[in-house]
């Protein structure tokens, strides 16, 4: 079997109404998808995650280097690409393009022995995985106290036991906001906080402080990605576990990350950090420093279904074996008309608990009647 075409799939849908997190605000939402074809006929669906258009660059820039090879060569084809971009792209957009091919070489390889692509990762420890609910974003009016307090109130009566809560709008804002959506869900449902580095170690361990009492499960990346001192700096302060990692990209920079026990709980984007191949060899590294492991989420389907792959074959973060802790799915609850759109049997959660697929490969289909439809032209 040989890789015949690499095609790339820039999508894009407008929002109804904008929604914001500490950088940014969203009105539109974007999507690329890798597809790789075969000369036997099958078909491999990967995502990246990060800027759509360089991705595809990215991707089309590699993609004569694959034609020919043979697609179950995974860890061969990962090298190979890396190998020739060490000196320009050992981080960012190159590992994100690089992931979205990995993901879909897996798909085919499911797919040729008729297996998912856990049992390949070396079989799956779970069937299902519980969710938490990623939303809490600011919008254009009203009030954060209220809307945010009753937009988690709804995940909790959907289901979810846990939810994730943005921040990064100022420290007592911040404060305020959390202790109103831990007064709206309740002791008894598990509340994270994600600030995407808006912070320095100063203001992030001071809004730590002003939190702690509200029994925060995390706080997500409280500073700047590539300052692992000031990670150091806030975990050592506070007692909240401290997480990151969705910018952090390759065993080799999670290597750094392990060694300097930056972080409790590391965070890696399967559509970025590697792919499927990479981010399985991050999961064995984490699990020899003892660090857990709760991968990020922010994709179409596709994106989904791959890290539920992973988090099949995922150890438990403790060993008992009669109330083991699992690592989660972060399930993304804002708007995202692509997301299961592409999907011909979208990937659905039951009071808050999602199934991994069972079918070949990623074990889903794409409808190409919805890439069509969401296509940049």
């Amino acid at each position: 079997m040989k890789i015949t075409d690499i095609r790339t799939h820039i999508l894009q849908a407008t929002l109804s109404q904008p929604f914001a997190y500490s950088r940014a605000w969203y009105d539109t939402r974007t999507a690329m998808l890798v597809e790789i074809e075969t000369d036997g006929g099958l078909i491999g669906w990967g995502e990246c995650y990060g800027p759509a258009a360089i991705n595809s660059a990215v991707v089309k820039s590699v993609a004569p280097w694959l034609i020919g090879e043979d697609p179950l060569r995974t860890d061969f084809l990962w090298q190979t690409v890396y190998a020739r971009l060490r000196d320009h792209g050992q981080k960012g957009v190159v590992i994100e393009g690089l992931s979205g091919i990995d993901i879909a070489l897996w798909d085919i390889k499911g797919k040729h022995f008729g297996v998912p692509a856990h049992q390949l990762l070396g079989g799956r420890v779970r069937s299902e995985v519980q969710a938490y609910a990623t939303g809490l974003y600011r919008r254009k009016s009203g009030d954060p106290q209220r809307y945010l307090a009753e937009e988690a109130a709804g995940y909790v009566a959907e289901g979810f036991k846990a939810v994730k809560l943005k921040v990064g709008f100022g420290v007592e804002e911040d404060a305020a906001v959390t202790r109103a959506v831990r007064e709206a869900i309740g002791p008894g449902i598990a509340l994270m906080v994600d600030a995407n580095h808006a912070y320095d170690a100063t203001a992030a361990i001071r809004l730590g402080r002003m939190i702690e009492p509200h029994d925060i499960g995390w706080f997500e990346e409280p500073v700047p990605p590539e300052d692992l001192a000031a990670y150091r700096e806030v975990r050592s302060a506070l007692s909240i576990p401290i997480a990151g990692g969705e910018c952090e990209f390759t065993r080799f920079g999670f290597r750094d990350v392990l060694v300097s026990r930056a972080m409790d709980i590391i965070q890696p984007d399967t559509c970025a950090a590697g792919g499927l191949s990479e981010c399985k060899k991050i999961a064995d590294m984490a699990e020899a420093f003892g660090i857990r492991y709760n991968p990020h989420v922010w994709g179409t389907g596709i994106a989904i279904a791959a890290s539920l792959q992973l988090l099949a074959v995922l150890p438990t973060h403790t060993r008992s074996s009669l109330a083991p802790l699992q690592p989660m799915l972060e399930f993304d609850r804002t708007e995202h008309p692509i997301r299961q759109a592409i999907l011909k049997r979208p990937i659905e959660h039951e009071r808050g608990i999602v199934r991994v697929p069972d079918g070949p490969g990623l074990g889903v289909e794409v409808d190409r009647e919805a890439l069509a439809r969401f296509a940049v032209k």
